[in-house]
């Protein structure tokens, strides 16, 4: 019995999920015809203003005319949510000249949001909108009316906003995401709009992060191994780094390798004698997200951080992995 109420919900699920996927595959086939050309348009308006791009909404569309504007002023297009019954109690002033009106409402006939509407007329400020109507009061009142492909909400009934704000939301995600691109905002930019959570930390280059001093296990290469053993036991980053005359990283040893070498009598034996010559390494301005990457791909735990050949620091993947998931 369990089971069969288990399988009826997954295909449950299925057939959610598949209602979803097909409002989005909607919108990737119609792309090359004109939904690809509103969108266009779109992108070249808010290109050309000197001022914010105002998403507005009620309900349901209302959320996802707020997500649209965070995604957009994260990602460098300056923008904000302006809510539709707000905006008729004192809020309209927020609207200014050079601004853009960005409109969601799945039905184009969302009364609260006439008001709005007639401002944006008035004050010759330009008005993008998201319906499913191209027949609607909204979309005739726009310059630029971006029409859902045809879709079938995943309510069973098809009335609760499902698809439609999966689309919309998708659509938005499409006009900032190639705003970013087309103006060229960096790993640095995006940092500079992200310096807190777990996006400014795996932005955050390695050097406000590695450890430095004191706590970077080193030794002189022609250290014998029982000493450096020890070093490397009390530092605690599986391996110990390796130095020249000239104070340059020669090599590495780690737990790895001494405990290949444990068969012999090694421990009276000088450091050089069994390092890893040409040990991976990174610079300071490497972001921890491409550091966790490289360790991931190289299937190592620790780098040592040099700055001219020489060590001024050492990172952990535990550290890292820490950092990247507050």
């Amino acid at each position: 019995m369990k089971e069969t109420m288990q399988n009826k919900r997954l295909e449950l699920m299925i057939g959610i999920a598949e209602k979803e996927l097909s409002g989005l595959t909607s919108i990737h086939n119609e792309l090359s015809s004109t939904l690809g050309e509103k969108l266009m348009d779109t992108i070249d308006l808010i290109e050309k203003i000197d001022g914010n791009v105002v998403l507005s909404g009620i309900g349901k569309s209302g959320m996802i005319a707020n997500k649209i504007a965070a995604t957009l002023t994260s990602t460098g297009t300056s923008s904000f949510f302006l809510h539709g019954t707000e905006a008729s109690h004192g809020d309209l002033g927020l609207l200014k000249e050079n601004d853009i009106l960005f409109l969601i409402s799945n039905s184009g006939e969302t009364i609260e949001l006439r008001n709005i509407v007639l401002f944006a007329r008035k004050n010759n400020i330009k008005i993008i909108s998201i319906t499913a109507n191209k027949d609607s009061h909204i979309s005739k009142q726009s310059d630029i009316s971006i029409v859902l492909p045809n879709f079938v909400e995943a309510c069973p009934h098809d009335l609760a906003p499902t698809t439609s704000t999966t689309m919309q939301l998708a659509l938005g995600d499409i006009i900032a995401i190639t705003l970013m691109t087309e103006k060229g905002i960096s790993k640095d930019d995006f940092k500079s709009l992200h310096p807190s959570g777990k996006i400014g930390a795996r932005l955050s280059s390695v050097q406000d992060v590695m450890h430095t001093g004191d706590a970077i296990p080193l030794a002189n290469q022609d250290t014998v191994i029982s000493e450096a053993l020890v070093i490397m036991t009390k530092k605690r980053f599986g391996c110990i780094g390796l130095t020249d005359t000239n104070g340059n990283l020669a090599g590495i040893i780690t737990d790895g390798d001494l405990r290949r070498c444990l068969s012999g009598n090694i421990l009276g034996q000088e450091s050089k004698d069994i390092m890893t010559r040409n040990p991976v390494t990174i610079t300071n301005q490497i972001t921890v997200s491409s550091a966790i990457s490289l360790m991931s791909h190289k299937k190592i735990t620790s780098l040592f951080v040099l700055e001219n050949g020489k060590p001024e620091g050492i990172i952990h993947l535990h550290d890292l992995i820490n950092i990247s998931a507050l």
